[in-house]
This record gives C-alpha cells, sequence and structure tokens, in this order.
C-alpha cells in the first residue's frame, strides 16, 4: 500500500505531539485499510480466489472516500451506501471520486440493510470500514510511523467510533511494548452521545446501542465491530476509552484551527478533545501522541462552530 497513502508527520503543536492523518489522501486515515482490503483482494484473485468485479462499501463519509479512491486507482468501479444526512461535502466528493453513491431513504439504521441490497444486486466485493482484518492492519501501519518518529512514545489516544483505527494501533504498539517491556498506554476517545466502546470495555460485554445525536458524526455507530471488541475487550489491548462531552469536541476542533493552524472535523478531534478536557492524564516517563483522524470538515460548519464556541 506504501505507494498509495502518504506517511503522515507527527507534527509538535501548541496543543502537544499530533499524529496528523488529517493530511493523509482524503483527508483521513481509511485509505490505509481501504487499499490494504482491495489489495488483499485482487491478490486473491490472481492466486484462483473470486474475480473482484467492483467494491461496495457503507459510510459516513471518510470510508466512503477512501473506497471510491482505491477503486479509482485500481480500476474497478465503486458503490457506497451512506445516510442521506451524510456531510453534503463528503457525498459530493465521494461522487467526484467516481464513485455511486446511495442515499435515498438511507438512514443510520437502515444502511446495513440497503448495503445487503446493494451487495445481492451487483456482487461486488465488501469493503468494511471497520469490522475486517485487512482493513485493521492497515489502519496500523500509522502507529507504525508514530513509534519511528517518536520511539519514546508512552501514549497513543486514538478516537473511537467502529474500532479499526484503535484496534490496529493497539495490535502495532502492544506487540511494540512487550519485548521493550515497557508500558505503552492505548487510550481510546468517544462521544459521551456515542459510548458503546467505553461501555464495552467497562462491562466486557459487546454492548449495542443507538448513537444519540453528536458532532462527531464519523463516530455514530451502535457498536464496534466483532473483530474490534476481540481486540480490545477479548484481548485487553486496549488501556482505557473515555467519553467526551460535545461541548469539548466542539472546542477542540476549534482550537486545532486557532492555535495549531490545522482544519480538523470533530470527530478527528476527539482524541485532541480528551486531552484538552483533562481526561487522558499524562505520565512522567514519556510522551502523549494524539491522533487527528480526519479534515474533512465544510468551511462553512467550522465558521459556524467558532462562532459558537468563541460566544459561549
Amino acid at each position: 500500500m506504501a505507494p498509495y497513502v502518504r506517511r503522515t508527520p507527527v507534527l509538535d503543536t501548541d496543543l502537544g505531539l499530533l499524529k496528523a492523518e488529517s493530511l493523509q489522501v482524503t483527508g483521513s486515515f481509511k485509505p490505509r485499510g481501504a487499499f490494504n482490503k482491495v489489495l488483499r483482494l485482487l491478490e486473491a484473485a490472481r492466486d484462483g480466489g473470486p474475480p473482484v468485479t467492483g467494491l461496495a462499501a457503507v459510510s459516513s463519509g471518510n470510508h466512503a472516500q477512501a473506497v471510491a479512491l482505491a477503486g479509482r486507482t485500481l480500476g474497478l468501479p465503486v458503490a457506497v451506501v451512506m445516510p442521506e444526512d451524510s456531510r453534503p461535502n463528503k457525498v459530493a466528493a465521494t461522487r467526484d471520486l467516481g464513485a455511486t453513491v446511495v442515499t435515498e431513504g438511507v438512514t443510520v439504521e437502515s444502511r446495513q440493510g440497503r448495503l445487503a441490497e446493494l451487495l445481492d444486486e451487483t456482487g461486488y466485493q465488501l469493503v468494511h470500514p471497520f469490522d475486517d482484518w485487512d482493513v485493521i492492519h492497515g489502519q496500523g501501519t500509522a502507529a507504525l510511523e508514530i513509534l519511528e518518529d517518536h520511539p519514546g512514545v508512552a501514549t497513543v489516544v486514538v478516537p473511537v467510533g467502529g474500532g479499526g483505527l484503535i484496534s490496529g494501533t493497539a495490535l502495532v504498539l502492544k506487540a511494540a511494548a512487550r519485548p521493550a517491556g515497557r508500558p505503552l498506554r492505548v487510550i481510546g476517545a468517544e462521544p459521551e452521545q456515542a459510548p458503546d466502546a467505553a461501555e464495552s470495555l467497562r462491562t466486557r460485554t459487546h454492548v449495542h446501542r443507538p448513537a444519540g445525536p453528536t458532532l462527531a458524526d464519523g463516530a455514530r455507530v451502535p457498536s464496534v465491530g466483532e473483530r474490534p471488541f476481540e481486540v480490545i475487550v477479548e484481548r485487553g489491548l486496549v488501556d482505557d476509552i473515555v467519553t467526551v462531552p460535545e461541548d469539548a469536541i466542539a472546542a477542540a476542533a476549534v482550537a486545532m484551527a486557532d492555535r495549531a493552524r490545522l482544519v480538523v472535523e470533530p470527530t478527528g478531534a476527539l482524541a485532541v478533545a480528551a486531552v484538552l478536557a483533562g481526561l487522558v492524564p499524562g505520565r512522567p516517563d514519556g510522551t502523549t501522541v494524539a491522533y487527528l483522524s480526519g479534515g474533512n470538515i465544510d468551511p462553512r460548519r467550522l465558521s459556524d462552530l467558532a462562532a459558537t464556541v468563541h460566544s459561549a
């Protein structure tokens, strides 16, 4: 996947060390997993597996763009199911990359059913946004870069939606920490309005619950996937998951522009929000790196958020 994704920097900013996946191609970490999955599918087809006639996905936006880019780059048609209330800039960007986008009548609750219909209609291969080992392993490559850039890192804070990014991160970081014999914490951050991952870790059961209204639309899922649940809870590779209030998410997204001179969407700012809100205590034996998982926010929406935060 190296020819298709960008090696993003860990930036030293006024808000701390930030893994800037908002600067990744398509503006989020998602192409790492999407390209890894599609390249694996094509490799399997060359070895006698089922042919890959096209790609299908379900997404609120960032994964949709990543799969659309992978399809366009590798010469495959793409169809994506997106909820009707998805951010217009993300829908437009997905279409601009050549994908067929299905939104009519699609809600967060009904999108899986519409995806199943689409798969039956097209025969395309599914590229799941988070519940797939190839996708998870692709997302983990960002953590490899963190270790190369900051080998003394002690804590990595990761936004949590479906769990793909934090699972890939945890697999990489805990494998690196084990032979070194040093603690290396992986902390998740998700909205208070969608606390299923935190509740799953706390209760050690796979919690499924509808998400409430949240600025962090990329984390608006009812549960983490089966494979992320295995990594996070059953294998115990995630140390903690904290929940972030909506005002802190908004403030973090605006602070990224005001103080770090970076454009980051609310979901992408979840990890920074957790740190700024004091939900992630630091460690004296090393540094903390927070992920910026995405930067796909409409400028007018960022302006509205800034006006709200600055007037508070």
